[in-house]
């Protein structure tokens, strides 16, 4: 067993390299990750940038293999990550945010101070779709599409394929997408779906989109609501390998600061910047980061 004073020197051996920071390939995982990077470069951390990766499994597994060492996760992938897609536990903040935290203990991972924000998928539909025939719910999407209404609808790969997100969806409200109903995109970028369901692209009048998008409203998609709860809850969490996190114990704190103030309607406006105004992520990220210090 290393004494104290020898952890001591293997921990500052460790902590003289960079901290691998990485993210998903989307809006929001560039926000978050440019969070992390700016607030670790704030406190003297030196980081290294792999943001927008690649998507889940990618990133995920580049972080259990220690190619990266920290990015922004959310809990409810939980239900992937451990083959417990049948529990309840994600559809509960706090019970989804303690199970992801005790599980990955085991694999060297730690999971560190959530937002308070809940970035589940959803179905979302044009605002004149929705108006003119009375859209409101997941239910009314049923009703429309048994009556045979008009639909084709915009999505990442990972969404169509993932147990968790459109197949759940069909089997709970009981209707089912073709291939001619789907407009499957690389990546999980909402922006690009919505963006496909904004212009009408190859007919769609639909998109995948997440709670914290900034692009909804000024976009006019209408979040079609999951009136039977089929989606748990997401929420974004910095996700970090345990001995890195030893070798800068203060990134949990640093960490802590920033996502405890990513409450939904701060999250949807820092996403709207870039997605709805154009902004570079590393500029929405260093303005919110100096507003926190004012």
């Amino acid at each position: 067993m290393l004494s104290c004073a020898a952890l001591g020197v293997a921990s500052q051996a460790h902590a003289e390299d960079p901290v691998v920071v990485s993210s998903k390939i989307d809006t929001e995982g560039a926000v978050l990750g440019e969070l992390i990077i700016q607030a670790l470069e704030k406190e003297g951390i030196e980081t290294e940038d792999r943001l927008q990766l690649g998507a889940t499994s990618i990133v995920r597994g580049a972080l259990e293999t220690g190619d990266i060492d920290l990015y922004p996760e959310y809990t409810g992938n939980g239900a992937f990550f451990f083959d417990m897609s049948d529990s309840d536990v994600w559809h509960d903040a706090e019970q989804a945010y303690n199970t992801v935290r005790e599980r990955d203990a085991e694999n060297g991972l730690v999971w560190l101070t959530p937002a308070q924000a809940n970035n589940t998928w959803a179905m979302s539909v044009r605002g004149d779709l929705a108006r003119e025939h009375d859209l409101a719910t997941l239910e009314d999407l049923a009703e429309y599409l048994d009556s045979g209404g008009e639909f084709k609808f915009a999505a990442s790969a990972e969404f169509v394929e993932s147990e968790q997100a459109l197949p759940a969806f069909q089997e709970a409200y009981g209707f089912d997408l073709d291939s001619d109903q789907l407009l499957v995109l690389s990546g999980g970028n909402t922006a690009a779906t919505m963006r496909a369901a904004a212009q009408q692209t190859s007919g769609v009048n639909a998109a995948m989109t997440y709670g914290t998008d900034g692009g909804l409203k000024a976009l006019d998609l209408v979040v079609l609501e999951d009136t039977l709860g089929v989606q748990p809850v997401y929420q974004p969490a910095p996700v970090i390998r345990q001995e890195v996190l030893e070798a800068y114990p203060q990134i949990e704190s640093v960490l802590a600061d920033v996502f405890s103030t990513l409450d939904l309607e701060t999250l949807q406006s820092l996403n709207a910047e870039v997605a709805v105004n154009g902004l570079a992520a590393e500029n929405v990220a260093a303005d919110y980061l100096d507003s926190l210090e004012k």
